[in-house]
């Protein structure tokens, strides 16, 4: 089942499109809907997710936009969009709608230190995520 999760995220990151190329710790399987929720473990709700978002997100299911204080759900690379939710400016990650800042927020997707990792990996030319 892991081998399944990671050839259908092609190896990054499913929440900030990290590419486990280059990455020492080995990548999460992630309940999207965490098993504490009643999430199955099964290849519709589970996504492969770098070790920080995987840690931040934690067993979450629902967090709030800071612009707006809306509860909503985090990110899912199941049912939503990437494209829709969130956009590249250089290495900042900006979230589109609620869900795409509130998870931007949630899992620190612009922290100072991944903001180095995307520069890096800009070098190698796995910036942005394809």
């Amino acid at each position: 089942m892991r081998r399944a999760v990671a050839n259908r995220a092609e190896g990054s990151c499913e929440y900030c499109g990290l590419s486990q190329a280059g990455q020492e710790a080995a990548f999460h399987v992630d309940h999207i809907i965490p098993v504490a929720s009643g999430g199955a473990t099964n290849l519709e709700n589970l996504a492969l997710a770098c070790v920080s978002c995987s840690l931040r997100k934690g067993a979450r299911e629902f967090i709030t936009d800071p612009q707006t204080g809306e509860t909503c759900r985090v990110f899912n690379p199941r049912i939503d969009v990437w494209r829709e939710h969130f956009e590249w400016q250089e290495t900042i990650l900006n979230g589109r709608t609620a869900t795409g800042r509130a998870t931007v927020e949630a899992l620190k997707l612009n922290r100072p230190l991944v903001l180095v990792i995307r520069e890096e990996e800009a070098h190698w030319g796995r910036h942005p995520p394809k």
